[in-house]
């Protein structure tokens, strides 16, 4: 079976997708900043340029696309039905650079807390989030 789109409406809405500032990473600073906690973002001296850097805490926030970075058990990470000669291999090259960038970041001592955009839907939102302040919150009382 074909791509729905044609070529040019399929281009444009690959266009329109960020890899910076996304609405769930926004969310996720959103909260943290009415917790009291404050950040960095895209730090580029980093290994994978983590999208929110808490320096206090040693720790690094990465805000994943369940599809382009095939989340497991994710209805969301769905591999496109055509052009498998392109994604398979794409989204394996996500997957093998998010292990190494969060490889090197442990090496230097950073805690890595990775959330998945189904993560922050409505119906778990909270609980995520919470999970996060929670984990922060013993980085802390560790330090």
């Amino acid at each position: 079976m074909g791509d729905v789109h044609t070529s040019e409406q399929r281009s444009y809405n690959m266009s329109r997708i960020r890899s910076k500032d996304t609405n769930p990473e926004i969310v996720v600073r959103k909260f943290l900043f009415s917790m009291g906690f404050r950040y960095r973002l895209h730090d580029s001296k980093l290994p994978g340029k983590p999208d929110i850097i808490l320096p206090k805490y040693k720790t690094a926030i990465f805000v994943h696309g369940c599809f382009w970075h095939n989340h497991e058990g994710c209805k969301r990470a769905n591999l496109p039905k055509s052009n498998l000669d392109y994604w398979i291999p794409k989204i394996e090259r996500n997957k093998k650079r998010d292990v190494e960038n969060q490889a090197k970041l442990a090496a230097l001592g950073w805690h890595i807390i990775v959330i998945y955009e189904c993560q922050l839907k409505a119906k778990v939102l909270s609980d995520t989030l919470n999970k996060v302040v929670n984990e922060l919150n013993l980085l802390k009382a560790h330090s």
